[in-house]
């Protein structure tokens, strides 16, 4: 029987089967990451499924969340399922759900305000125009690459993963700005957010440069990254018009659970719907 051992030989066959499945490149790398971590933590050790158990708990050690415990598990998991070590398989921790968010991470409207006008006093029209987009249409960051002139001209965006297509709606407003920036840009096509040597921004350049604003603006940190501004996108789409469903389709969830994820509120205003209740003397 052949050792249960990983090496670069199955991790670069898990990354091919990832794309064959039509993963979206951000889930390859997340999954090939934490498959990677597995298998330095192993130290060319035999896979089984004592020492996955051994390493979910190094993983807790270390301080991770349970949420993010999960999270490697699962990529891990989906590596054993493509080897067909399935018996490796462990269970997930445990989660109680969550009524509300903690405060520490909850960007308001105001702070994102704060944002957008730090960035404009520093000439940087760009990050400031490309924040306004993700909020306003509740993308991706991994979709910005769907924001191009056409979609601007059409005013909507088709955004093709695992086989689906999704239209996002791109309001008239903002519309206009894109394609403005466009042409001061002198960009006649294809993306809009480009670097400086015409490339597409990347994840980890755009997380970057949000944190940059954080100290000017006076937001914390912890409040600045680019999905939160997805997360008030879908509080204020919901606010508005208070319909899950089709906050789910704008969002591009296929789970109204995910969805409710988004609109868990703050331990504050948790605490004053508690004191509403009047119940204590």
């Amino acid at each position: 029987m052949e050792k249960r051992t990983l090496c670069a030989r199955r991790l670069r066959a898990f990354a091919e089967h990832l794309r064959r499945e039509e993963r979206a490149e951000t889930t390859v790398e997340k999954y090939l990451r934490d498959a990677e971590a597995f298998a330095v933590w192993q130290r060319c050790g035999a896979v089984t499924k004592d020492s996955v158990l051994a390493w979910r708990e190094a993983l807790l050690e270390t301080g991770l969340s349970p949420v993010t415990v999960n999270a490697k598990l699962s990529a891990l998991h989906s590596l054993l399922q493509f080897l067909g070590w399935e018996d490796c398989r462990v269970k997930y921790l445990k989660i109680q759900r969550r009524t509300f968010r903690e405060s520490a991470r909850e960007l308001s409207r105001q702070e994102f305000g704060r944002l957008l006008e730090t960035a404009r006093h520093q000439g940087r029209e760009r990050l400031e125009l490309l924040m306004e987009t993700i909020c306003a249409t509740g993308i991706r960051v991994s979709e910005v690459r769907h924001i191009t002139v056409e979609a601007a001209k059409r005013g909507m965006a088709e955004v093709r993963m695992k086989g689906k297509i999704r239209v996002i709606l791109l309001p008239q407003k903002l519309c206009r700005k894109l394609l403005k920036y466009a042409g001061r840009q002198k960009t006649a096509a294809g993306e809009i957010f480009l670097t400086g040597s015409g490339k597409g921004l990347s994840r980890k350049q755009i997380w970057k440069e949000m944190k940059s604003l954080c100290e000017k603006a006076g937001v914390e940190p912890s409040k600045v990254f680019p999905h939160n501004l997805r997360h008030l996108f879908a509080s204020l789409f919901y606010r508005a018009s208070r319909d899950i469903v089709k906050l789910a389709d704008v969002l591009g969830h296929s789970s109204i659970e995910t969805t409710r994820i988004y609109l868990i509120s703050t331990g504050k205003e948790h605490a004053r719907w508690l004191d509403r209740l009047g119940l204590i003397r």
